[in-house]
């Protein structure tokens, strides 16, 4: 593929067409009650917290089964919280406030997470849906780690997540403010101290060491998938250079990968992360309950306007990056140019 010049008809048509599309969305975002806008996924997240302590005294029990119980739901809510609250806080989805939604994305990010909200927001949603799939911008390679080979990066590195988020988001800290850099230490040394706590007073853990390989196995119960459902949804599509990017409508619809539903992530992580990760980048500020409810809208358009519409199965997948890996993982990804669309 090349191109030249972007024609000024066809940047107005793609406009167009997102407008179109916009306002069908719009039609449904007005007739849903705020029941469907805010409250199934405040609940779903409420729900997690309520059973939160049911697995720390699952922890207590000297009964394996009823020990392994403690630990799932420990990870079940932690990945919930992190990864759906986080992300829906940091998109402002979660209340149509946006004071609450600025509390909201500090809990979820910086006390939850042990991560600071301004960079997250900033790497997330103005990096990454900004620029998805830009080269140097939004492409997704702060997930790539050449130095490993592909069944290390793929296997084991993920266990090694809940030790490198509050690592990272210490490095991060000195582009921010003061101020802000004290209180995300205060909330993430909250957070991680309130884990270990509950954990040695609740759980009855007799030493330190326990409960941190307990904080470490519950915090990366579902790391793997975490890893590959964010490599897998963008890396190995196209990826455009910032000056000749297609418009948005393209640059979602070819740059963006839907995955089929699954209970235990769609609980965990989140409808847009997993099966509406297309209509999440095309309308980032929907929750997830309404991402779901514009899914046959959004893929009934691009189909019907020949635009394409990505899916494929989780196996899928993960086949094409062991298989791939050196292509996808560690070379530089090769530079689309499209003709006739942008």
């Amino acid at each position: 593929f090349s191109e030249e010049a972007e024609p000024p008809e066809e940047g107005r048509h793609e406009e167009a067409l997102m407008g179109e599309l916009s306002e069908l969305v719009q039609q449904v975002v007005k007739r849903s009650s705020w029941w469907e806008r805010h409250g199934i996924d405040d609940s779903i997240i409420a729900l997690n917290f309520l059973i939160l302590p049911a697995g720390f005294l699952c922890l207590r029990s000297n009964t394996a089964l009823l020990f392994l119980l403690g630990i799932f739901i420990l990870g079940i809510v932690h990945h919930t919280v992190t990864v759906k609250g986080s992300h829906s806080a940091s998109h402002n989805a979660l209340t149509e406030s946006k004071s609450w939604g600025k509390v909201w994305a500090i809990f979820f990010l910086e006390v939850c997470s042990a991560f600071t909200a301004e960079q997250a927001y900033y790497n997330h949603v103005k990096l990454h849906h900004g620029y998805t799939n830009v080269i140097r911008l939004g492409d997704s390679s702060t997930w790539k780690l050449p130095f490993l080979n592909r069944y290390v990066y793929m296997f084991i590195a993920p266990i090694a997540i809940p030790i490198l988020t509050p690592l990272v988001a210490l490095g991060l800290l000195k582009d921010v403010e003061l101020k802000t850099a004290l209180r995300t230490l205060c909330c993430m040394f909250l957070g991680l101290y309130s884990h270990y706590w509950l954990l040695v007073n609740v759980s009855g853990f007799q030493s330190v060491w326990s409960a941190l390989i307990c904080m470490l196995i519950t915090r990366s119960l579902l790391a793997h998938p975490y890893i590959h459902v964010n490599i897998f949804q963008h890396i190995g599509l196209p990826m455009f250079s910032a000056d000749k990017k297609p418009k948005r409508i393209h640059l979602m619809s070819l740059g963006v990968l839907n995955l089929p539903r699954n209970a235990l992530l769609d609980w965990s992580f989140g409808h847009s992360i997993i099966s509406c990760h297309v209509e999440h980048h095309l309308f980032p500020n929907l929750s997830d309950n309404m991402c779901l409810k514009i899914k046959p809208i959004v893929s009934q358009y691009l189909k019907k306007k020949k635009l394409p519409y990505n899916e494929d199965s989780y196996m899928s997948r993960l086949q094409l990056f062991l298989h791939c890996y050196e292509e996808l993982m560690v070379n530089a990804p090769p530079i689309t140019e499209l003709v006739g669309i942008q």
